[in-house]
């Protein structure tokens, strides 16, 4: 017969639910290994209970392995291999783009514009942040601006140990979402390991691509763009990866590292440890928002209207720039903000 016994904690919460066919035996051996009676015959819980931890140390660390095993697992395999051929086109067909549409980054800061004239938005806070609301400084942008590059550690196994501050050279760096899908039963190629690398024969013939063909592979960006993003959820339901809470260090795998790279706090040297916490697909794969200039918008977008104008993802709106059809999901997005548009003398037909 199987029974319920609740555990009643201060004031006559419930702290506790067991419901086990031996709930005596269960609870005479937690009372037994961590309380004590006094002479009285009154009942106290230790504080510091006695554990011997060389027995119980082998234990934990034969568990963590035999959790290990059941790992990859069969089914999240061909999202993996999706998740890869997605982030391949996604960076092919942005890197041929790039030879095509204008899009410029700041010199000072990591903000980015897809557009021929940059805007004159004030939200410049300069190389060291030494400055506030200035004028950008645009340069032409490269592929790392558009898809930015999140690299972590990359792991032998996943039942390996905590890796510690003075082994971080002994292990290389790796895009994360390629080891994510390495650690998923995917097995990259040579040119996914290394950070955002572009095919040469997708960007020999860009130069002399037709508005079809422009509109084309912008479809096609813009569809791998979201198998990439969906492809990590769900593989981010079943694997685990970790993020710093106070700076942008990734790690894949069930607990994050040793190595002291956070230098968030003023207290600390330039080198702490990171606070680790659940990751998230924005993580992995960080959208980049940008201002997203609409026809009707003048060529600089000017500060002062800077609450009418829509944001996008990068990638999304090279892709709708060079002509794809414009995702139901990101048509609120790209629209104005507020409620009013901005005087009809600012606005160009």
């Amino acid at each position: 017969m199987i029974r319920e016994l609740i555990f009643m904690g201060p004031g006559r919460l419930p702290l506790l639910r067991v419901r086990h066919r031996n709930w005596f035996k269960i609870l005479e051996a937690m009372v037994s290994a961590n309380t004590e009676i006094d002479t009285k015959g009154r009942r106290w819980y230790a504080s510091n209970p006695k554990i011997d931890w060389n027995k119980l140390r082998p234990m934990i660390k034969q568990r963590i392995e035999n959790r290990a095993r059941g790992y990859p697992i069969t089914a999240m395999i061909p999202v993996a291999k999706e998740v890869l051929q997605a982030r391949s086109a996604v960076i092919n067909g942005v890197s041929a783009l790039l030879k095509v549409q204008p899009v410029l980054a700041c010199k000072f800061c990591p903000e980015v514009y897809v557009g021929e004239t940059g805007h004159v938005i004030r939200t410049c806070y300069g190389h060291k942040r030494l400055s506030k609301n200035q004028v950008h400084q645009w340069v032409r942008a490269s592929l790392n601006d558009i898809v930015v590059p999140v690299e972590t550690f990359r792991r032998e196994n996943r039942s390996q140990e905590v890796i510690k501050h003075h082994q971080r050279f002994d292990f290389d760096r790796v895009p994360a979402v390629v080891e994510l899908c390495r650690q998923a039963g995917a097995s990259p190629s040579d040119s996914d390991l290394s950070s955002n690398s572009m095919s040469d024969s997708v960007l020999s013939g860009a130069d002399s691509l037709s508005a079809d063909d422009l509109g084309t592979i912008g479809n096609r960006t813009l569809g791998a763009w979201e198998t990439l993003r969906q492809g990590v959820q769900k593989l981010l339901l079943v694997y685990t990866a970790k993020v710093c809470k106070y700076c942008s260090e990734v790690h894949v795998g069930p607990s994050g590292h040793k190595a002291r790279l956070c230098g968030v706090f003023k207290y600390q040297n330039f080198r702490g440890n990171h606070f680790w916490e659940k990751a998230g697909v924005d993580d992995l794969v960080p959208p980049k928002i940008v201002w997203s200039r609409r026809p009707q918008d003048p060529p600089a977008l000017l500060h002062e209207h800077r609450n009418y104008y829509g944001h996008a993802p990068a990638v999304v709106d090279l892709c709708v720039k060079a002509g794809a059809a414009i995702p139901p999901k990101y048509f609120c997005l790209m629209k104005a903000q507020g409620l009013r548009g901005p005087p009809r003398d600012e606005v160009s037909g």
